[in-house]
C-alpha cells in the first residue's frame, strides 16, 4: 500500500514540476521570481522511513538546500561539497537574519563565486555551521583542538550546543572543503574572509534523522538558522517555511516535517579560544549548565576509596583553593577500583584531614565507573597496578591516566595502620598534588576572560555536585 502512495506522490509531484516549469517561463518572461513546488514528507506517519533519507540524500547530492528537524530549531542544511547550494542557503540565512553586506568579505583576490557578500554580527555568529556526523568527526575539523575545546565536544556532542573554534586549514579537514564553502562558514561564524583562517562554527545534531543522512554522505553538511519575522526560533516545520517566504520569498524544495522540536529552542551558542570561552547565544544549554561544562575533572582513584582517594581529593581542594582562591576551578571526586557504594572514610583518614581544618566526615565511597571515566579529563592513581587495571578497562582513556607519584611509584596502602603512617601518607600526596598543579599545561584550567586563568568569581549557579 504504501508504495503505491509513494508512487502516487511522485506522479502528483511530477506533474507539479511540469506545470511549475511551464508557469514559470511565463513568470520569467514577466521578470517575476520562479514558482517552487515544495515537497513535504511528514516523518510521524509515514510507514517507510527510509525512503524519505534516500529521497534527502539524493537532493543534497544534486545541489538542493532541504528543510530538516533537529533536536533544537528546524534548519536549513546543504552538502558541503555543493558551493553553489551552500551559497543559496547563506543568501537565504543572511536575507532571514537581516544581516548587511560585508565591504570586502573574501579579499580583493577572491573570484566572484567565492565571495560571501555578508558577515555575521556577534548575536548571530553560528547560525551558519558544519553539520559533523559525531563527535569524534570534529577531530579532524576542530584543528589544532584546545583542551577546552576537547573538553566540550566530548561532553556535549551530540547535542543542543554550536562551538565556535579557530581552525587551522594547513592542518585541518576545513582544507578538505571548496574554498567558496570555507569562506561561508567563517563569514557564519563571524570571521571577516579576508583575514587568513579564523573561527568555525560546528554542531552534531542528536536528532535521527540527520544521524541517518550523514550514513550516506561523504562530507559534513553546513547547517543554516534562520528566525521569524518576530525573531522566535522555527520549532516546526510550518515555522521553518513561513520564515523562509517572509525573508525571501522563496520555497524549500524538500522539507522535512517531524512535529515540534524536542526543545522548542535554539541551541547554545559557545565561542572558544585557547582556554578561554564566552556564551555567544544562551539557548538550551544554560549558562550554570556551561559553567560544569567548561571544567576539568580530575579523579583520584585507589582500591577501596575509603583511605588514600579521599585524603587525596579533600587535599587537591585545598591546594586549588590555595592556588587559585577558589576550589570550584575543577570538580575533583574519588572513587575505588575495588570499592563499594556509599563507605564512610577510615576513621584515621577523617582525623588526618582534621588536624590539617579539612572535613572528611561526609565522604561515601563510590566505585570507578564509566560515567566518570569518560569525563575526566585526569585521573591520578595511587599505585601502577591501579593505572594498569583502568588503562585494561579503559584502554582509550589511556592518555588521561597516571599516577600519582610523578616518578611512576607507589603510594603505600596505610589501611589498619596507625594515625602516624596516615599523616606521612597525607604528606607525600600534598608535595605530589602541588607538583602536579605546577605541570599541568597552561589551558587546562578555563577562563571566561581572555588571557587570564580560571577568573576571580565564582559562578553563580553550579550544577551537580561536586
Amino acid at each position: 500500500m504504501q508504495a503505491a502512495i509513494n508512487e502516487l506522490e511522485s506522479l502528483a509531484y511530477g506533474v507539479s514540476l511540469a506545470f511549475a516549469s511551464e508557469f514559470n517561463g511565463h513568470l520569467n518572461r514577466m521578470g517575476r521570481p520562479p514558482l517552487t513546488v515544495p515537497m513535504i514528507y511528514d516523518l510521524q506517519t509515514t510507514d517507510d522511513p527510509r525512503d524519505i533519507v534516500h529521497r534527502s540524500v539524493q537532493a543534497l547530492v544534486e545541489g538542493q538546500v532541504i528543510g530538516v528537524p533537529s533536536e533544537t530549531v528546524y534548519g536549513l542544511v546543504a552538502s558541503s561539497l555543493c558551493p553553489a547550494a551552500v551559497r543559496r542557503l547563506a543568501q537565504w540565512t543572511a536575507a532571514c537574519r537581516g544581516w548587511s553586506a560585508s565591504s570586502s568579505p573574501t579579499g580583493s583576490e577572491a573570484s566572484e563565486t567565492d565571495k560571501v557578500g555578508f558577515v555575521a554580527p556577534p548575536a548571530d555568529a553560528g547560525s551558519i555551521a558544519l553539520c559533523l556526523r559525531s563527535g569524534e568527526a570534529a577531530g579532524d575539523f576542530l584543528m589544532p583542538m584546545t583542551m577546552l575545546a576537547r573538553r566540550l565536544s566530548e561532553r556535549c556532542f551530540p547535542g543542543p550546543l554550536t562551538l565556535i573554534a579557530d581552525c587551522d586549514d594547513s592542518v585541518s579537514a576545513m582544507s578538505c572543503l571548496p574554498e567558496s564553502v570555507a569562506n561561508t562558514l567563517r563569514a557564519g561564524a563571524g570571521q571577516d574572509t579576508s583575514l587568513a583562517g579564523g573561527p568555525v562554527a560546528f554542531r552534531v545534531s542528536e536528532h535521527r534523522l540527520l544521524s541517518h543522512i550523514h550514513r550516506y554522505l561523504s562530507a559534513p553538511l553546513v547547517w543554516g538558522e534562520i528566525g521569524l519575522p518576530d525573531a522566535s526560533p522555527p520549532t516546526t516545520a510550518e515555522k521553518l517555511q513561513s520564515a523562509l517566504n517572509a525573508g525571501t520569498g522563496d520555497s524549500l524544495p524538500l522539507l522535512l516535517d517531524d512535529g515540534i522540536s524536542r526543545y522548542g529552542d535554539e541551541g547554545t551558542v559557545v565561542r572558544v579560544t585557547g582556554n578561554h570561552w564566552h556564551v555567544q547565544r544562551t539557548g538550551v544549554i544554560q549558562q550554570a549548565a556551561m559553567n560544569q561544562f567548561v571544567k576539568p575533572v580530575i579523579a583520584l582513584v585507589c582500591t577501596g576509596n575509603t583511605c588514600r582517594s579521599p585524603m587525596a581529593e579533600t587535599l587537591l581542594r585545598e591546594a586549588l583553593r590555595r592556588k587559585f582562591g577558589r576550589e570550584d576551578v575543577a570538580r575533583v571526586v574519588s572513587a575505588g577500583v575495588a570499592a563499594g557504594h556509599g563507605s564512610g572514610a577510615a576513621p584515621q583518614a577523617v582525623e588526618v584531614m582534621g588536624r590539617r581544618g579539612l572535613d572528611l566526615t561526609g565522604h561515601a565511597s563510590q566505585p570507578l565507573e564509566e560515567s566518570l571515566m569518560s569525563m575526566a579529563d585526569l585521573v591520578l592513581t595511587m599505585t601502577r597496578r591501579h593505572r594498569d587495571a583502568i588503562v585494561a578497562a579503559w584502554p582509550d582513556r589511556a592518555e588521561h591516566v597516571f599516577t600519582l607519584r610523578r616518578d611512576g611509584g607507589d603510594v603505600s596502602d596505610p589501611v589498619g595502620m596507625p594515625v602516624d603512617v596516615y599523616e606521612q601518607c597525607a604528606d607525600q600526596m600534598v608535595s605530589e598534588l602541588e607538583g602536579w598543579l605546577g605541570e599541568l599545561p597552561p589551558d587546562f584550567f578555563p577562563s571566561d576572560r581572555p588571557g587570564e586563568g580560571p577568573d576571580d568569581e565564582p559562578p553563580q549557579h553550579n550544577v551537580g555536585s561536586e
